[in-house]
C-alpha cells in the first residue's frame, strides 16, 4: 500500500487533520512577538461556481440586460464603479476597501478546454494543471516541498477547515488544516497520537507507511500547539459576520495580528451553486463575504499588517450568461478574480469588462489564465521559484 492510500485510510485521515508535538525540540510553540511579519497570502475560495456577472456588473452592456430579464441588476442593487461595471451592492465592504486602493478585480479568468464539473475543475484550480492533466499534487503543496522541506514549521501553511483541500497538499509537505484551534489542540493530546508522535526521529525512512504516519501526528501535534498558543495573543473586536466565512476570516485575521510565522492561509465558502432562485441566494453570502473581509481588513489595518497581506479571492467557475427557466444560472466557464491588500501595484479594475457578444456555447471566452496570477504570486510575493513550481513557464502579471 502507498503511504498516500495508508493515511487515507486512517483515522486521523478522516478526521481531516495533518496533526503533531513535541518531537520538534526546535520548534518552540511558545508566541514569539518578533516572528510572523513577513508576507501572508490568505486565498479565499467561493466553492460552488459563483456567478461572476452578478458579483463585479456589466450593467452597461445591454447584452448582460437582454439576456438577463429576472436577474439583471439595477439600480439601488448596484455600486457603480464606473460607467460600464458595478458591485452588487451586498459588496458594500469590497467597495470600502476599493475606495481605499485596496482591490484589484480581474475578469474573464480561467483556463483552455473548461471542464463544467465542479470536482474537475476544483482540481484544476487547485493542481495548475491543463485540463487533460490528473496531478496529485497542489500548486501550495508544490511551493511547500520548494521551500519548506525540513524548515520545522509545519503550519507554514493552514486551511481553516476540517479537511485538506488539494491546494495544499505537496509530495513531501503539505499544509495543515484546522477550524477550530481549540478543537484541534484537544485532538492531537490524544495519548496514543502523542505517543506515536514521540517515536518519530527525522532520519528515519519516511516513505516507510508507519514512519510517514509517525511523521504525520508529530507535525500534526506540533502544529497544534503553536496555532494553539498564537489564537489566544489578539482578540479581534471587529464586527464579523454570524457565519462560517466570519469565523474562519476572523481566526486568520486573529493568528496574523498574533505574530504566527505562517505565510498561507486558505478559507473555503460554499453554497455558490446557483441553478435556481440565485438572487436571493447569492446575495446572502456576497453579504456575508464583503462583511467578513471589511473587518479582515479593518483588522489588519490597524494592526500594521494589511500592507503585508494579498488576498486572492476565486471561485471554479462562472455561470452561463443567460439566465435559466428556474431564476438561476447553470455552469459555466471564466469568471471575476480578486486580489486585496495594502501593496497593490495595480488598483481597481485592471482589464476589461466581460465580452458578453463573442461566447463560445453561450459562455465567456477566458482573457487570463489563471496561471499566471498563480505565477505572480509565487514570484513577485512569495519569492518563491514560480516555474519550477508551476511546472511550466506562465508570465507574470503586473498587480504586485
Amino acid at each position: 500500500m502507498k503511504r498516500r492510500s495508508f493515511i487515507k485510510n486512517t483515522s486521523l485521515a478522516a478526521a481531516g487533520t495533518f496533526l503533531v508535538p513535541e518531537f520538534l525540540k526546535a520548534m518552540d510553540s511558545s508566541p514569539d512577538n518578533t516572528a510572523g511579519k513577513g508576507k501572508v497570502l490568505i486565498v479565499i475560495q467561493l466553492s460552488g461556481g459563483n456567478d461572476g456577472l452578478n458579483t463585479i456588473v456589466p450593467y452597461g452592456d445591454d447584452l448582460y440586460k437582454s439576456n438577463r430579464t429576472k436577474l439583471a441588476l439595477n439600480g439601488n442593487e448596484l455600486i457603480t464603479i464606473d460607467n460600464h461595471v458595478a458591485f452588487n451592492a451586498q459588496l458594500a465592504g469590497l467597495a470600502d476597501i476599493f475606495h481605499d486602493n485596496g482591490l484589484a478585480i480581474l475578469n474573464s479568468v480561467g483556463y483552455p478546454n473548461p471542464d463544467r464539473s465542479h470536482f474537475r475543475s476544483l482540481d484544476i484550480w487547485h493542481s495548475a494543471s491543463h485540463a487533460n492533466e490528473y496531478w496529485q499534487t497542489g500548486w501550495i503543496g508544490r511551493y511547500l516541498d520548494a521551500v519548506c522541506k525540513g524548515c520545522g514549521k509545519p503550519y507554514t501553511a493552514i486551511e481553516a477547515d476540517d479537511t485538506l483541500s488539494l491546494a495544499l497538499k505537496g509530495e513531501t509537505v503539505s499544509g495543515i488544516a484546522c477550524r477550530d484551534p481549540k478543537t484541534f489542540k484537544l485532538t492531537t493530546a490524544n495519548p496514543m497520537i502523542l505517543e506515536t508522535a514521540a517515536r518519530y526521529k527525522p532520519h528515519d525512512d519516511d516513505h516507510h507507511n508507519v514512519e510517514y504516519l509517525r511523521k504525520t501526528l508529530a507535525e500534526a501535534s506540533q502544529s497544534a500547539a503553536y496555532i494553539y498558543e498564537h489564537s489566544k495573543i489578539y482578540a479581534s473586536t471587529q464586527a464579523y459576520p454570524d457565519a462560517p466565512i466570519g469565523r474562519q476570516l476572523k481566526q486568520v485575521a486573529e493568528l496574523i495580528c498574533s505574530g504566527s510565522e505562517t505565510k498561507i492561509y486558505y478559507v473555503s465558502m460554499p453554497g455558490y451553486d446557483t441553478h435556481a432562485l440565485q438572487r436571493g441566494q447569492q446575495n446572502r453570502l456576497l453579504g456575508q463575504y464583503s462583511k467578513a473581509l471589511k473587518a479582515l481588513y479593518l483588522d489588519l489595518k490597524a494592526a500594521g499588517r494589511w500592507n503585508d497581506t494579498l488576498v486572492m479571492t476565486f471561485s471554479e467557475f462562472g455561470r452561463r450568461v443567460k439566465e435559466n427557466a428556474g431564476d438561476g444560472t447553470d455552469h459555466g466557464t471564466a469568471n471575476v478574480l480578486m486580489l486585496a491588500g495594502g501593496n497593490l501595484k495595480q488598483k481597481g479594475v485592471i482589464n476589461e469588462a466581460p465580452d458578453l457578444k463573442n461566447l463560445v456555447d453561450g459562455d465567456l471566452v477566458h482573457k487570463v489564465d489563471f496561471r499566471n496570477v498563480y505565477a505572480t504570486i509565487l514570484q513577485n510575493w512569495l519569492e518563491a521559484d514560480a516555474e519550477k513550481i508551476l511546472g511550466r513557464k506562465f508570465e507574470k502579471m503586473d498587480f504586485v
